[in-house]
């Protein structure tokens, strides 16, 4: 009798995301996924201890950057301009560098409300890790 594989649940993906994302993506020493539309961490991984409150900051930080009010302002000129309609958003990846590491933010394919939030070294070689970030997260396809 064969045994029928269960798609895995939302939660499992993002954990799965979130991990695959931590052992894959060059010198990361964080990893984690944001859904924007309840301002929720939904899941991270760091190989550091983090304050809490900076934990519970970053699902802000993300929404900032990626919907903060000029930013939908300057989607909404450029969609108006082109004659577009639709709710797809233009800023798809956002590249930070702080003092000492390197933040990577990317929304995903199919809901663009979540976010995989990858922090690095900041000697790592970004082109390796846009081309890492984007297969895992292209594999997950959330």
């Amino acid at each position: 009798m064969a045994t029928k594989r269960m798609t895995p649940g939302f939660s499992d993906q993002v954990m799965g995301l979130v991990k695959t994302l931590r052992t894959d993506a060059p010198d990361c020493v964080a990893s984690g996924v944001v859904d924007m539309s309840t301002g929720m961490l939904l899941s991270y991984e760091t190989i550091d201890n983090h304050p809490p409150e900076v934990l519970d900051l970053l699902a802000g930080a993300t929404l900032d950057l990626f919907q903060g009010r000029t930013v939908v302002m300057i989607e909404d000129v450029f969609k108006e301009r082109r004659g577009i309609t639709s709710d797809h958003h233009f800023f798809q990846e956002i590249l930070v560098n702080s003092e000492n590491l390197t933040h990577l933010f990317v929304r995903m394919t199919e809901q663009q409300d979540v976010v995989a939030v990858v922090v690095c070294r900041k000697s790592v070689n970004v082109g390796m890790l846009f081309a890492q970030v984007r297969r895992v997260v292209r594999e997950y396809g959330l």
